[in-house]
């Protein structure tokens, strides 16, 4: 079980006294790791205190962000079996049981946030976030980055060398596993009202999520990405051809044959960039073994 925490000294020991109460009365044997992400509003200190509580406290001296933290925990933990779930109150603990179960079956279970329930200046983001990370993954996505789920330790680390240190993991992996055959269910759950201030910044974040997903996209899947191009300046080299010569009345045949000769550019590199991506050893696919 790994919690990463930053500024949490509201939350933190409630957080930690529900999950020692909840995974005792399941009588399931687990590890309680505790990342503290470089807090300066005396987390660190409020966790040193909780002498009463077991845990295992792991401290980053600096804020290196949300996925270097739970990477931190991952590392150290001694089960193949991880859980991982935020701070500040917004997820119900009392379901990770049924995570836990779910991976005899699965690679990956992640609890399922109703979209009505998320704060309502997410809302359009997360819509848009998710229809083009469904068209990447050509599947439907019904939580991308929900921070509640349960995973195998092995399926994890196929993805250590593109998962980035900030709150793009959950989506990273999310993505990944998808695109690269793992078996992943969703479950209902309850999202609560956060305790303390969001961290979230919806303008920043939506970008810097939309280009995640590209990447991901160009990494795993390079022909989801590379071919809408490709359509585009192919119909848009005829459209502007056709429109030449009808209504100029001069076929624009320089301008015309750069935008097709381009357009068949950028098929080859979607062509060379797909075959390059099965030749590759396929670390994130899931095999046999996994």
């Amino acid at each position: 079980m790994i919690v990463p925490v930053y500024n949490e000294i509201n939350a933190i020991e409630g957080t930690i006294k529900q999950l020692h109460d909840t995974l005792k009365k399941e009588q399931l044997k687990y590890e309680l790791i505790i990342v503290n992400d470089g807090s300066s509003d005396g987390t660190g200190d409020k966790l040193k205190q909780l002498t009463d509580l077991k845990f295992t406290s792991l401290e980053h001296i600096s804020n290196r962000g949300y996925g270097a933290a739970v990477k931190t925990g991952v590392k150290k933990s001694r089960y193949q079996n991880i859980v991982i779930t935020d701070a500040d109150g917004t997820y119900p603990i009392k379901e990770i049981p049924k995570l836990i179960v779910g991976l005899k079956d699965y690679d990956m279970v992640v609890g399922q946030r109703a979209f009505s329930n998320l704060p309502n200046r997410t809302k359009p983001a997360k819509w848009f976030i998710n229809k083009v990370a469904n068209y990447v993954a050509e599947t439907r996505i019904p939580d991308i980055n929900s921070g509640l789920r349960a995973f195998r330790k092995n399926s994890f680390n196929c993805f250590l060398a593109i998962i980035p240190n900030g709150f793009s993991l959950t989506t990273t992996i999310t993505l990944g596993m998808f695109i690269g055959g793992f078996d992943i269910k969703y479950t209902p759950i309850e999202y609560f009202v956060r305790k303390g201030k969001s961290k979230i910044k919806p303008i920043r974040d939506t970008y810097n999520f939309l280009r995640l997903i590209f990447k991901i996209g160009l990494f795993l899947a390079p022909l989801k990405i590379f071919l809408p191009v490709s359509y585009f300046l192919f119909i848009a080299g005829v459209g502007w051809g056709l429109f030449s010569w009808f209504y100029l009345g001069k076929f624009a045949d320089s301008s015309t044959i750069i935008i097709l000769v381009s357009a068949l550019q950028v098929l080859m590199l979607a062509l060379i960039a797909e075959i390059i991506n099965h030749r590759t050893p396929n670390f994130y696919k899931k095999t046999d073994n996994e």
